[in-house]
């Protein structure tokens, strides 16, 4: 394990993290994991009111099968 003196710049931070990655993951691993926590872009709130807005609580439930 590489012993730093905390704390560390964020850069510093992100390198170390990454080479550790690669070196137990591999490169296409290293790449694989970092892909699950991608922020993605966008207003998730926002754009799920505007695709939902013109449902009924009546159609929410008919669409789940609750009548």
């Amino acid at each position: 394990m590489i012993k730093q003196n905390y704390p560390i710049d964020a850069n510093t931070l992100q390198k170390l993290g990454i080479d550790a990655l690669t070196e137990k993951l591999g490169a296409v691993g290293m790449i694989e994991f970092m892909r699950l926590f991608d922020a993605g872009y966008g207003d998730y709130t926002k754009d799920r009111h505007k695709m939902f807005e013109h449902l009924t609580i009546d159609d929410i439930c008919n669409e789940i099968g609750i009548k």
